[in-house]
């Protein structure tokens, strides 16, 4: 309006700017065994299982901060990259690992300490990098998974990005050599280029959430990139395609939900590892995902 005086802004708006993309909920990855499954993400890693779904023999829902690894029963599938998890306390974790050995000799499993994280290895060869809390690098996640690396062939970082820009309707952006696409609040799918030769797709999936769920609908379904109809909240499709000639650059299975989806930001549960019956202490038993206020 005329007359109003301009205020000055101290902050940056653009920063806190999400994407069509607002939720990256679950890695969904076959495993073989779920008492090897259990020794790993469990007592390893220190998760949680979900109390209330997938309570059975043949999955397990394994929560880390507000997303989670689904563990369904079959042939193992591996994925082509690494997930990264952000735990609070390193020397625990450590711990963990070591305590879980005894279940899991004779399988791939292994870890290795490093500067800033831990590299662990799952029975089937699944790679996890486990981070501290770092509020520079994952903003205020104190336990989850802040992104999702996936190894691509050279060559094909920018058409990725076209797609996820023109199509999917998330923000990418080159950082250390990688392509960083945010997908939920400081969550980000990473798609890093390897010389290293990759082998076929397994069918492993990832699932987000969109906003504009039946504009991007309509985008895929116009290039036939749909793969799977599976409710009125969901939908899938596989390829990465480049808009600018329709060239495949990589797949890798989107399971995605709409906001209305009845599972869209269900609360879960987090446990702190660190609680036992011999170290107990009331009250402590659950771990918060975020950051505590400074």
């Amino acid at each position: 309006m005329d007359g109003m005086a301009k205020v000055d802004c101290p902050f940056n708006r653009a920063s806190e700017t999400l994407g069509n993309s607002v939720e990256l909920q679950h890695v969904n990855l076959r495993v073989p065994d779920q008492a090897l499954a259990t020794a790993f993400y469990i007592t390893g890693l220190g998760l949680t299982r979900d109390p209330y779904l997938m309570t059975g023999l043949d999955n397990m829902w394994a929560n880390a901060g507000v997303s989670q690894f689904h563990l369904p029963t079959g042939p193992a599938q591996v994925l082509r990259g690494v997930v990264g998890l952000v735990t609070p306390n390193r020397e625990l974790l450590l711990h963990q690992l070591h305590r879980a050995r005894r279940w899991l000799e004779g399988t791939r499993y292994a870890f290795a300490e490093a500067e800033g994280h831990v590299d662990v290895t799952c029975p089937w060869g699944n790679r996890i990098r486990v981070h501290e809390p770092d509020a520079a690098r994952f903003g205020r996640i104190h336990l989850g998974m802040p992104y999702v690396q996936l190894d691509v062939a050279p060559g094909t970082l920018h058409g990725i990005a076209r797609f996820y820009d023109q199509i999917i309707g998330a923000p990418a952006a080159m950082r250390d050599g990688a392509l960083h696409v945010l997908v939920a609040a400081s969550q980000h799918l990473v798609y890093r280029e390897t010389d290293a030769p990759q082998p076929e797709y397994d069918g492993h999936h990832i699932q987000l959430a969109f906003a504009d769920f039946g504009g991007v609908h309509a985008k895929l379904a116009g290039r036939g990139l749909i793969s799977r109809e599976d409710s009125e909240h969901q939908y899938r499709f596989i390829d990465l395609i480049d808009p600018e000639d329709g060239r495949r650059l990589f797949q890798v299975e989107h399971e995605i939900r709409s906001m209305t989806h009845p599972l869209f930001r269900r609360p879960l549960v987090n446990r702190n590892p660190a609680i036992s019956n011999n170290l107990y202490a009331p009250g402590h038993e659950a771990l918060a995902p975020a950051i505590p206020p400074a």
